[in-house]
């Protein structure tokens, strides 16, 4: 069984090696994805030890979080077989330029919930709401085209922003919050931190959940400073998830650190620079652990 499967393990020592690509995590496992071959299951413990090589030679590790294990992430785990056929990850380890290749891709791929909703809701007309429309533009049918078009093009825009998110590990999202942030500080207000640790008991009650935090600032100050605002943000967040919300780091993917992109609102106006300085939290769940 293990021949056919056509995956690139060598055994030494009484462990088996493997080299793909993550491409989904529920809870403390993993899929890995090699070439020509299908899906392996990677069980990860509290002693899995996860590095990212340095120098020429790769003779250096650097010790990394679990949350680094993101999906896009080529790996290379060493491990064992269980008594349950489970590949059980000793060791895994990858290169910081793919770790940071992961994390771009993320940030191209996932929308935002609320543009999605927003969108949604320009197209979501009552019955009732539907049949006046009709009964006033079946006198202008110029007008009426126009809306369909409109209505058409709404529903496009909502299709391709539902089939970049689900490209990426195929994850629902079941719930969301946004953390707002002061200009310059990266302080939680107390009031967003009972949002995240109601975010964070809904997270328990899902199964094989996992929690997205990716940090942005205005685009007001230099690239380099919004960059590191939107990254400590980001961990301050995921500080009170963890440690109050006791979410574990094996349900929690790298904070990410998105810096000025994805503005949700115009930075010439003071209440717009206060709507993209903030946290965007996600529960996100395998749509194959869902079944949809």
């Amino acid at each position: 069984m293990v021949a056919a499967l056509t995956l690139t393990i060598q055994v030494a020592q009484g462990q088996s090696q493997i080299q793909g690509v993550i491409n989904g995590r529920s809870g403390a496992t993993m899929t890995v994805q090699s070439a020509g071959s299908p899906n392996t299951v990677v069980l990860l413990t509290d002693s899995t030890s996860v590095g990212e090589v340095e120098g020429v030679f790769k003779a250096r590790t650097k010790q990394m979080p679990m949350t680094a294990l993101i999906p896009g992430l080529p790996v290379q785990i060493k491990g064992t077989l269980n008594d349950q056929n489970q590949f059980v990850a000793d060791t895994i380890k990858f290169k910081g330029s793919d770790l940071k290749a992961a994390m771009d891709a993320q940030a191209g791929l996932q929308p935002t919930e609320q543009k999605v909703a927003a969108n949604a809701a320009q197209i979501q007309l009552s019955d009732q709401e539907i049949a006046a429309q009709q009964a006033a533009l079946q006198q202008q049918q110029a007008q009426l085209t126009a809306e369909q078009q409109k209505v058409a093009a709404n529903k496009a825009a909502i299709a391709a922003a539902n089939k970049r998110f689900g490209e990426l590990g195929e994850y629902n999202i079941l719930g969301e919050t946004t953390v707002l942030f002061a200009n310059g500080k990266i302080t939680v207000e107390p009031q967003y931190k009972e949002q995240l640790l109601k975010l964070a008991q809904q997270a328990k009650g899902i199964t094989a959940y996992i929690l997205q935090v990716q940090g942005y600032a205005s685009a007001v100050g230099s690239a380099a400073l919004n960059q590191r605002l939107s990254s400590e943000r980001a961990n301050a967040v995921t500080a009170i998830l963890v440690q109050q919300g006791q979410i574990p780091l094996t349900n929690m993917l790298a904070p990410g650190a998105m810096g000025t992109s994805s503005q949700v609102d115009s930075d010439k106006t003071s209440e717009g620079q206060a709507e993209n300085r903030r946290v965007v939290v996600r529960i996100l769940q395998n749509k194959g652990v869902s079944g949809n």
